[in-house]
C-alpha cells in the first residue's frame, strides 16, 4: 500500500519543487525508520559509552550504518521509481557508493537508487515491445544486472567520492558554526522552512547524514536535534490553547498530544500559517533549544523519528538526559512566551475582526467598516427594541 508522508503538492513554483523533493526524500527514508530505530537502540545500548556496553554486540553498529541503512534507502528509492526491478538495481547501485566513500552514504543512496531505477525504466520502455516470446526473463535479468552493475561502478568512481566531498564541506560549515557558537542561528532558516512542509527535506536530506557521520565518530550528535526538537511546537500550541482565538482552542489539546507524544510536527504548521508572525516564536524556541544543547554538550545517538519525546528518550545516550530534556523544556517555554506575546495574551479582538485586521495589514490598509445586515434598510436603521 502506498503511503504519502507529506501533503500533496500543488503548483509548479520553486517552493513546490522543493516540497516535492522533500516528499521523495521522505518516501525513501520513512519506510525504513524502523531500521534506523533498531540501529539507534543497538548503538545506545552496546557501544562502550552505552547503557549495556558489549564489545561483541557493538560489532553490529558499523555494518548497519555503513551498509544496511544506505542499501535499504537505495532499494526503497528504486522501488518508488520502477517497482521491484527498480528496487533491485537501486540496491545494487547503492553498494557502489557504499564502497566508494568512507562516510555513511545516505545522500548517495538517495541519488543513485532512483537514478538506477529510472535508467532501467527507460530501457524497459524501449525494449518491451521488441522482445521475442521466450526471451523475456533472459532480457529482464541481464538488463537489470548490467545496469545495476554499471551504476555500482559509477558509484565507486564518481558519485561516492563526490557526495563524500560535499558531506565534508557541509560538515566543515557546521563545525564552523559550532566553533563560533553560532549554531542556534540555524533555526532562522530551519523553522520557517519547516512550516512550509520542508522538514523532511531538511532533516533527512541535509542534517541526518551529517549527524550520523558525527555520531559514528563521537558517539552522539547535536545535529539530530536541530529540526526534530518537539519543544518549539509544543510551546506554540500551548500559547494557542491559552491565548489563541476561541474557535481554535478546542482543537489544540489533541494537536499537542499528536505533536509532542506522537512526534507528528506537521500538526502545528497550519496554526503558524494562519498567523505567520508566530514564526518568530518558533525561531526563538528553536534557537533556545539548540543553544541549550550546545551549552550542556547534549546530543543523540540516532535520528529521533518521529520527533516525539518518546523517540528522544529512546536515543539519548547514557548520562545525557539533563541536557536533552532541558533543551526541549526551555525551547517550549520560550516559544510559549513569545507566541503568547504575539497573540496579545488573549486581548485580541474577535476571530472575525482579527482576521479582517490581519488581511488589512497584509494589504497595507485599514479594514473597511462593517456593512449592515441584509435585512436592515439603509434609509431606516434599526433602533433598540424596534420590534418589541
Amino acid at each position: 500500500m502506498a503511503v504519502s508522508y507529506t501533503p500533496e503538492v500543488q503548483g509548479a513554483g520553486f517552493k513546490a519543487r522543493v516540497q516535492r523533493i522533500g516528499g521523495h526524500l521522505a518516501g525513501m527514508v520513512m519506510p525504513n525508520i524502523g531500521a534506523f530505530i533498531a540501529w539507534g537502540l543497538i548503538t545506545a545500548l552496546f557501544i562502550p559509552t552505552g547503557w549495556l556496553p558489549n564489545e561483541h554486540l557493538a560489532q553490529l553498529v558499523d555494518p548497519m550504518i555503513g551498509v544496511l541503512l544506505p542499501v535499504l534507502i537505495g532499494y526503497t528509492g528504486g522501488r518508488l521509481v520502477h517497482g521491484q526491478r527498480g528496487a533491485v538495481v537501486g540496491a545494487v547501485a547503492t553498494m557502489g557508493v557504499v564502497v566508494g566513500a568512507d562516510v555513511p552514504m545516505f545522500l548517495g543512496a538517495m541519488i543513485i537508487g532512483p537514478l538506477a531505477a529510472y535508467l532501467l525504466k527507460l530501457f524497459d520502455g524501449l525494449v518491451q515491445d521488441r522482445i521475442r516470446p521466450g526471451f523475456e526473463m533472459l532480457v529482464d535479468n541481464f538488463s537489470a544486472g548490467i545496469i545495476g552493475g554499471g551504476l555500482a561502478l559509477i558509484g565507486v568512481w564518481v558519485i561516492g567520492p563526490v557526495v563524500e566531498q560535499l558531506t565534508t564541506w557541509a560538515g566543515n560549515a557546521v563545525d564552523w558554526l559550532i566553533g563560533n557558537n553560532l549554531l542556534p542561528l540555524a533555526s532562522v532558516l530551519v523553522e520557517p522552512a519547516k512550516v512550509l512542509f520542508l522538514n523532511n527535506a531538511i532533516n533527512h536530506g541535509v542534517l541526518s547524514p551529517l549527524a550520523v557521520a558525527e555520531a559514528q565518530e563521537t558517539g552522539k550528535s547535536i545535529l539530530f536535534m536541530i529540526e526534530s526538537n518537539p519543544g518549539p511546537g509544543l510551546g506554540l500550541l500551548a500559547a494557542f490553547l491559552v491565548f489563541g482565538p476561541r474557535s481554535l482552542r478546542p482543537s489544540v489539546p489533541a494537536a499537542m498530544i499528536i505533536q509532542f507524544l506522537g512526534g507528528i510536527h506537521e500538526i502545528y504548521f497550519p496554526y503558524v500559517l494562519m498567523k505567520p508572525r508566530l514564526i518568530l516564536a518558533a525561531i526563538a524556541g528553536g534557537a533556545t533549544g539548540v543553544g541549550t544543547f550546545m551549552v550542556t554538550g547534549a546530543g543523540l545517538v540516532a535520528t529521533p523519528s518521529p520527533g516525539s519525546i518518546f523517540a528522544y528518550a529512546a536515543v539519548t545516550p547514557k548520562g545525557g538526559w539533563f541536557g536533552v530534556f532541558l533543551g526541549i523544556l526551555l525551547a517550549a517555554a520560550v516559544s510559549f512566551v513569545v507566541a503568547s506575546a504575539l497573540l496579545g495574551f488573549g486581548r485580541l479582538k474577535s476571530d472575525q475582526e482579527a482576521a479582517e485586521t490581519d488581511e488589512a495589514a497584509a494589504e497595507g490598509q485599514l479594514p473597511e467598516p462593517r456593512q449592515p445586515a441584509a435585512d436592515a434598510s439603509p434609509a431606516a436603521p434599526r433602533t433598540a427594541n424596534a420590534e418589541g
